[in-house]
């Protein structure tokens, strides 16, 4: 591509230049457009805008590629861990075994809220969904944690991230804990992130709690999974929030509320109610005629990506972890039978392969929760867990960025042209 884009409007003709990144396509700079030409751009869903710079996560969606500071996802999370995948995202190289150690113990030191957020809860209904507890819950520890809200100084923010990345846990466990009427369950620092999380959330006082090692290495890969994701709604959500100067608890709050959307962070769960409702193999076709059909309500979900026009390299993943767990867990679910008959038959039909519907992440994630013993209201809170730190690290990103402006985008207006006021006696 030229080095710079001509743009012949009714005010003459402007070039505008053209900018690569390290990897991906090319972009044009069109921060003089509207000075220079008095137009905006139009872009719907800003499917066609880069928003800003970044040098965290890199997708390709048409290859099937997701790298973190440049390391592949899969090489991430069949040979990293959870906190090893945070550290690079904060810091941008991966840690020395001195340098994840320290980590570690610094987010463990962390991982406790302040006694006072127990009583949030008890302001909840019973049945109140986990996620509009943990809006509210996360927005409220700027409250609790003023010595670390100065958005200014780089040590405070540092340890406003290592407060969020610790506590997401506790907090999503205790909601958990509050919506089955069991008491909370205090942290165990002599336990790994996940496995602390795991104990938090299944654990009770009257017994000792184990963490099975195939279900904490499955959480941790599902964390991993989920850590970042460029700049989708929830991200953007954060950094549009930061970009005004609110404080990282608020920002993380509002990226929380973003991720609830069913369009967002529940398709894990909407795929595995749509597996429920096929039920066995033997229904599996009928059910693809079904999303064949235009005039039918049906849609298979877990497939497709509005990114990704490849396999999901996240599901290539989590195929086999589903196999280990159920293997741990002694699962018998016919689910799972009915999830790989709909996988193969997907990846073998010309109407999927055309359309490119292969299974994401979301296809495998939900059956793999349910089996561990999360009930699917808890499904987009452990999105939440995992992404904090991908928050974190965007935010921490944008605040740092000198070129940062407050976000303020601009319409296409369509309403009414200047009019008088008439009186309501004259209308």
């Amino acid at each position: 591509m030229a080095n710079q884009v001509k743009v012949n409007t009714g005010n003459g003709e402007f070039e505008y230049p053209v900018l690569s990144g390290s990897v991906g396509p090319d972009v044009i700079d069109i921060r003089k457009l509207y000075g220079q030409t008095g137009m905006f751009t139009y872009d719907p869903g800003f499917t066609s805008t880069a928003s800003c710079e970044s040098a965290l996560t890199y997708i390709d969606g048409d290859e099937g590629v997701l790298l973190h500071r440049g390391y592949p996802i899969g090489q991430l999370a069949e040979q990293s861990s959870f906190m090893e995948v945070s550290y690079l995202l904060l810091n941008g190289e991966l840690p020395n075994k001195s340098e994840l150690d320290n980590f570690t113990r610094t987010i463990s030191r962390h991982t406790m809220v302040h006694e006072q957020l127990t009583s949030f809860y008890k302001g909840f209904r019973r049945d109140a969904h986990p996620m509009a507890i943990m809006c509210g819950v996360v927005g409220a520890l700027s409250a609790f944690y003023h010595d670390s809200t100065d958005i200014s100084d780089p040590v405070q923010r540092r340890i406003a991230s290592h407060r969020l990345i610790a506590k997401m846990p506790t907090i999503a466990a205790m909601a958990y804990k509050y919506s089955v009427g069991q008491p909370f369950i205090y942290p165990d620092n002599k336990l790994s992130y996940t496995g602390n999380f795991l104990k938090m959330t299944f654990g009770v006082p009257a017994e000792e709690y184990e963490v099975i090692p195939a279900v904490e290495s499955a959480m941790d890969k599902i964390f991993i999974l989920h850590a970042d994701h460029e700049q989708n709604a929830s991200t953007s959500t954060v950094r549009l929030a930061g970009s005004s100067g609110a404080n990282p608890f608020a920002c993380i709050a509002a990226g929380i509320a973003c991720l609830w959307g069913p369009a967002h962070g529940g398709a894990n769960e909407a795929a595995l109610n749509m597996l429920k409702e096929i039920g066995t193999p033997d229904k599996i076709q009928h059910y693809i005629e079904r999303a064949k059909d235009k005039n039918d309500p049906f849609r298979l979900m877990g497939f497709g990506h509005r990114v990704y026009k490849n396999y999901d390299p996240r599901a290539t993943v989590m195929q086999q972890t589903v196999r280990e767990v159920f293997d741990a867990l002694k699962v018998n679910d016919p689910l799972f039978e009915t999830a790989l008959r709909l996988e193969e038959i997907a990846l073998n039909d010309p109407y999927f392969i055309e359309k490119k519907l292969f299974p994401n992440v979301d296809f495998y994630s939900g059956i793999i929760l349910s089996a561990i013993g999360f009930p699917t209201d808890m499904f987009t809170v452990l999105f939440a867990l995992a992404r904090t730190v991908g928050w974190v690290a965007q935010w921490n990103e944008m605040i740092s960025d000198p070129g940062q402006k407050i976000g303020r985008p601009r319409q296409l207006y369509t309403g009414p042209t200047q009019r008088d006021y008439v009186g309501i006696d004259k209308r």
